[in-house]
């Protein structure tokens, strides 16, 4: 996964890297006989007016939302050479589409991580510093789908495990909620009772993200387990230890 901001200001970064990493592996694994691998997809390859909740089978029924284009059409050239590898060279690999991933591990640059460890790390550090005003970039009306860590490790696991056919597979709890609902969820679990302020001069991005799980659990068993609330307390109490 990525954030918005540091593909803005580098697409043709993220695109040769994206595409080049994955690129090569597949082929590495290919030629070394590797007996199976697992290719990580992105929510950002969907088209960005895309019907919610997002299936499979839409996902080249147009252009991925501008901000995270080339980090989208990166990945989603990976599931076509998966699936031309699976053809011509029996490679056994298989694509999964995890939505915005979270937890405990996640790194702390504010520059380039994600809104969940980007708020949580805000209303922390404001609070500490005696609840002052948080600003929360775009409108807050944008609504994402958020997967814990570890329910996503498990997904890959378990489909390395149970599934072995070329079609991608979209990985998510199939519930989304407004960034502005996140930012409130999130200063409740914190503690922090300062003003929150939203700033309409950053984009909102894609404007709604919300995934069809069905195929996971239908073709090798696997739904979430970890409810939103429950892993904000746990990534909140990481960062609490984290942060200095």
């Amino acid at each position: 996964m990525t954030a918005a901001g540091p593909v803005r200001e580098h697409p043709g970064g993220f695109f040769f890297a994206n595409l080049a990493m994955g690129l090569h592996l597949i082929e590495a694994c290919r030629t070394e006989g590797v007996a199976k691998l697992a290719v990580a997809g992105t929510v950002c390859a969907y088209p960005k007016s895309c019907p919610v909740p997002f299936r499979e089978a839409d996902l080249w029924n147009g252009y991925p939302e501008e901000t995270n284009a080339p980090y989208g059409v990166a990945k989603k050239a990976l599931l076509v050479q998966m699936q031309a590898y699976r053809q011509e060279y029996g490679t056994r690999g298989i694509f999964l589409i995890p939505v915005n991933l979270y937890g405990p591990g996640d790194h702390l640059d504010l520059e380039t991580n994600h809104v969940i460890p980007a708020l949580i790390r805000k209303f922390i550090e404001a609070r500490r510093d005696g609840s002052g005003p948080v600003e929360l970039w775009g409108t807050g009306q944008a609504s994402r789908e958020f997967l814990y860590v570890e329910d996503a490790a498990r997904a890959f696991a378990d489909g390395m495990e149970r599934y072995d056919h070329g079609e991608p597979v979209n990985l998510g709890t199939g519930e989304e909620i407004r960034i502005g609902d996140l930012a409130l969820l999130i200063q409740r679990l914190t503690g922090h009772s300062g003003e929150l302020r939203f700033n309409p001069a950053y984009p909102d991005g894609q404007p709604r993200r919300k995934l069809d799980t069905s195929r996971a659990q239908e073709r090798f068993g696997w739904r979430a387990e970890v409810g939103l609330e429950e892993g904000l307390r746990r990534t909140i109490a990481w960062m609490e230890a984290a942060l200095p």
